[in-house]
């Protein structure tokens, strides 16, 4: 644990097994009650860290609020277990929802496997990728009742005066907490230093890379001096970042147009297993199930704008979805 500013701590949750290594969750001390800022995995190693810090600044459980900037479960799944009957547990209205079902309905993974299916996705190594997501396993089984948070809904705990900015994009509901006098923005996963927030989709109804770009572009118009991030270091460059961020996903964008024209048409897996990627392994044979779903979940995105975009076209769709190269058509 770390203090950041009066009466504002970090507190590095670890998230075992997980390539993310450990989550950023925060702490506003207020006088009376008290705000934490995401919770991490519904597992031991998580809820004792959290435990650990409010003990050693002799905060009790029963006098805390919750913040969840989205509704991952390395940032809501312990919310059922730490939730006092008193608590106010705020998030947007879209992402509470699924965090109180996912982990006690089977709704929310059945839509996404079967577009997974459409994508490509071979069954046997879907089937695995499901059992062993995060969200699978380490989600809250007790739904809470959330207060619904919109953009510019406003909290005050203590010295901290808190504005809510909503930034869909990495989850639909996603909402980053911005405290104007302090001019620091509690990112979440919108906008991380040094690894790229995932950005995916399993339906033809959005195109989300587009709408995380503008959420992009939205944080950039604030006055921020500190990032507080959901993963890895605190930074000061907000700016800095976001152009970073666009960049690399304008190389995505410019890579895959490179794959299809190289290869063909391909579904949004094959296309996935063509492109670069920084992780560890050496081949995609060697990935992991559940980081292939995060893979080709990103490649749908990217895909999905570009088609909207008129840059690749739909070669095929039964069963499979295929795209090919829109030709004589640039990339932007």
């Amino acid at each position: 644990m770390e203090q950041v500013l009066p009466n504002l701590y970090r507190v590095e949750v670890p998230l075992p097994n997980n390539p993310l290594r450990a989550l950023n969750s925060y702490l506003v001390v207020g006088p009376r009650r008290s705000l934490l800022i995401d919770t991490g995995l519904n597992r031991a190693e998580c809820r004792e860290a959290l435990l650990g810090a409010l003990t050693n600044l002799g905060i009790d459980l029963a006098s805390l609020d919750f913040f969840i900037t989205h509704l991952h479960a390395d940032h809501s799944g312990l919310i059922g277990e730490l939730a006092g009957q008193e608590a106010t547990i705020y998030a947007s209205a879209a992402d509470a929802a699924v965090i109180n079902s996912m982990g006690i309905s089977t709704e929310h993974w059945d839509r996404m496997a079967a577009y997974a299916r459409r994508s490509g996705f071979p069954d046997e190594i879907l089937a695995e990728a499901i059992r062993k997501h995060p969200g699978v396993r380490f989600s809250t089984r007790r739904p809470v009742p959330f207060i619904a948070v919109r953009e510019g809904y406003r909290l005050v705990i203590g010295d901290y005066e808190f504005t809510c900015i909503t930034t869909p994009g990495h989850t639909p509901g996603h909402v980053c907490l911005y405290e104007p006098n302090r001019k620091i923005l509690f990112s979440g996963d919108h906008i991380l230093d040094h690894i790229t927030p995932n950005i995916s989709l399993w339906s033809d109804e959005e195109n989300v890379l587009a709408v995380y770009l503008t959420s992009l572009e939205k944080v950039r118009r604030l006055r921020v001096e500190l990032v507080l991030p959901g993963h890895r270091r605190i930074f000061s460059d907000c700016r800095r970042r976001i152009d970073e961020l666009a960049e690399h996903h304008r190389q995505r964008l410019v890579e895959i147009i490179g794959i299809l024209e190289d290869n063909g048409a391909l579904s949004a897996y094959e296309v996935a297993a063509r492109m670069r990627w920084d992780l560890s392994y050496s081949t995609w044979e060697d990935f992991p199930p559940p980081q292939k779903w995060f893979a080709v979940g990103e490649a749908i995105a990217h895909l999905r704008y570009l088609e909207e975009r008129g840059q690749i076209r739909r070669a095929g769709c039964d069963p499979v979805i295929t795209f090919a190269h829109s030709e004589n058509i640039c990339p932007g």
